[in-house]
């Protein structure tokens, strides 16, 4: 079931009320269009609940021949932007995704597209990882995927500990790719995304 658009308008009075609510007046210059931006932000920020990613992945689907597919596909560096669902503050991070290809391979632009689509809606990083797995295990059928995900946290830079100089890295495995060696073997391949190869 897809769920229904978001309501801005309702955004809008929920923030002039959040406005309200700190002591501040909404209609004062500065802060009279502020309920609008944040539900045209808010719009963007979790455009993804309308998204299915597994869809995205197998519409993507090619089958290649035997001896063209390779051992290991991996897209390094895959900017991404999603919102705590505990604060609703931002997170920022970096996604590197890897499979072992089957019978069939998706288009390279597919990976990016499927990260995004899930990390547009209110998320956990923990569950971002597992969810960017299972879209690639449901859609591709690989012999074996690895996610790895690498993100600064606004709600730990910006309130409690405020460290600002942290980030957390969380990997899910699949298939071929749960095996610890092979595991290892995908992520120092990861690792040479900064040019250290």
């Amino acid at each position: 079931m897809t769920p229904p658009p978001v309501d801005r308008p309702r955004i809008e009075a929920a923030v002039s009320e959040i406005l309200a609510a700190i002591g501040e007046d909404a209609s004062r210059p500065g802060l009279e269009s502020t309920p609008r931006r944040v539900a045209e932000a808010y719009a963007e920020f979790f455009a993804g609940l309308d998204v299915d990613a597994v869809e995205l992945v197998r519409s993507s689907a090619v089958p290649s021949g035997p001896g063209q597919l390779g051992e290991l596909v991996i897209v390094r560096g895959v900017s991404f932007r999603s919102v705590c669902e505990h604060h609703l503050l931002p997170f920022l991070g970096t996604a590197h995704v890897a499979y072992v290809p089957s019978d069939r391979i998706v288009g390279l632009g597919t990976v990016p597209r499927v990260v995004d689509a899930l990390a547009s809606r209110p998320q956990l990083q923990e569950r971002l990882g597992e969810e960017i797995a299972d879209a690639f295990v449901t859609g591709l059928a690989p012999a074996g995927v690895l996610v790895v995900l690498d993100a600064v946290h606004g709600c730990v830079t910006t309130r409690g500990p405020r460290q600002v100089g942290s980030s957390t890295v969380t990997v899910a495995s699949r298939g071929a790719l749960a095996d610890p060696v092979a595991r290892a073997e995908a992520i120092a391949l990861v690792g040479t995304g900064d040019g250290d190869a």
